[in-house]
C-alpha cells in the first residue's frame, strides 16, 4: 500500500533506500522521476535510481539517513539530513545532504539530492577510484 501524504510517501522511500531494498523503494518513484544528484548527474525513472544507488551503497555494509529537519509544503518535502555509510566493522562517512522532493499521486516525481562531494570523497577515497574508472 502507497502511503498517502508527500511526507509518508519520501520517509517510506528513504527508510527502503536505507535498508537498501531497492525493488521496495523504486515502487515509490514515477516511471518519469527526474534524479538529480548534484553535484554527480541526472537519471530517470525507477530503473535510473536504482542504477545510480545500488553501485553507490554495493561496499557498504549499512546505511544510516538522520533526518534533523524536514517540511512539507503541498506536494514539496524537504529533508534536511545527515547520511552515515559504513565501509568497515568501525569506519563510517558521513554526508551532510539536503532533499527536495515533488510527490504526484504518492510517487516522487521530482528527486534532487545537495550535498558537498569532497566531504564524501574525503572520507571515502575509494568512490573517486571507482568514479574514474572507466564503465565496462
Amino acid at each position: 500500500m502507497t502511503p498517502a501524504k508527500p511526507l509518508d510517501v519520501v520517509a517510506a522511500f528513504l527508510n527502503a533506500m536505507e535498508a537498501m531494498d531497492f525493488e521496495a523503494g523504486c515502487r515509490l518513484v514515477a516511471p518519469d522521476c527526474e534524479y538529480t544528484n548534484l553535484p554527480m548527474g541526472t537519471a530517470r525513472g525507477p530503473e535510473g535510481v536504482r542504477a545510480t544507488l545500488e553501485p553507490f551503497f554495493a561496499p557498504t555494509l549499512s546505511n544510516q539517513f538522520l533526518v534533523t529537519r524536514q517540511v512539507a509544503d503541498g506536494d514539496t518535502v524537504v529533508m534536511e539530513r545527515l547520511d552515515r555509510h559504513q565501509l568497515g566493522p568501525e569506519r563510517w562517512a558521513e554526508l551532510p545532504v539536503i532533499g527536495i522532493f515533488e510527490v504526484k499521486d504518492g510517487l516522487i516525481t521530482v528527486w534532487r539530492e545537495y550535498f558537498d562531494l569532497g566531504t564524501l570523497l574525503g572520507q571515502w577515497p575509494e568512490l573517486q577510484q571507482a568514479m574514474a574508472s572507466p564503465q565496462t
